[in-house]
């Protein structure tokens, strides 16, 4: 069904961030912001519970949040190579967060006037928390950028490397184009220009330079991930695939 396959394009999404966020709690570089980051992992996942649960009764059968969320193989997951990109220090998870943030927002503000009122009702739920995260990231990034020598070089670098993936934000899927059509989905191609602008006036502020690229890394929307997703899905399934059918 395209209309469930178009929601694991954006619950996905959350939920891959969301684990990448949970991998920092206990370990961001002062207390107010692990607990801030911490928090933004429990909104995407609060997010992505909301879609999962309508993506189950769509389904029917024996499908529930999580057998969606954590019994799937890596290739039915249809999140953006983007978000599974690993923590690798902090500026990367500022610069990750940042990037989608920009995008996620932008989504959400057109999806809530989606004809599907189920839909329409998440992203207006999830606007409130997304502004949040967006201004958190922004200022982050113009904090590193416009900070130390050493603090700019590394917000630079991480800004460069992640830029390979945010052309894909804005690819269409068969799902995609058909939900498009039928006024319940997002054109994402229109978002582009948008993205763009307010990532180039952030990072603008925040001394850093819009890395110049021509060529792009994609496939995550189609099921083809980067060498991470394995390990990141070992870690959130594994509870599920050792008890299986657990009554938490």
């Amino acid at each position: 069904m395209n209309l469930v396959q178009y929601i694991y394009g954006i619950a996905d999404n959350a939920l891959i961030l969301g684990q990448r966020l949970g991998e920092l709690c206990g370990h961001g570089p002062n207390l107010e912001v692990d607990i801030a980051m911490t928090n933004i992992a429990l909104d995407l996942l609060g997010q992505t519970r909301s879609y999962y649960q309508y993506a189950a009764q769509l389904s029917g059968g024996d499908a529930t949040e999580d057998t969606i969320a954590f019994l799937r193989n890596e290739r039915e997951y249809k999140s953006v190579l983007l978000v599974e990109q690993p923590n690798t220090d902090f500026a990367y998870s500022i610069g990750r967060q940042f990037l989608y943030d920009a995008f996620h927002l932008l989504l959400l503000q057109e999806l809530q006037h989606s004809k599907d009122e189920t839909l329409a009702a998440i992203a207006k739920k999830s606007i409130k928390e997304v502004s949040y995260h967006h201004r958190f990231s922004s200022d982050w990034v113009k904090r590193l950028g416009d900070g130390t020598e050493e603090s700019h070089q590394r917000m630079q670098t991480a800004i460069n490397d992640l830029w390979t993936f945010t052309d894909e934000l804005f690819h269409q899927t068969d799902a995609d184009k058909s939900m498009v059509s039928e006024g319940i989905g997002v054109d994402v191609t229109t978002l582009k220009a948008a993205f763009f602008s307010k990532i180039t006036q952030i990072l603008e502020e925040a001394t850093l330079q819009v890395p110049d690229m021509k060529y792009f890394q994609k496939g995550g929307k189609h099921g083809i991930h980067s060498e991470h997703m394995g390990y990141l899905l070992a870690d959130l399934q594994y509870m599920q695939r050792t008890y299986p059918d657990m009554n938490w």
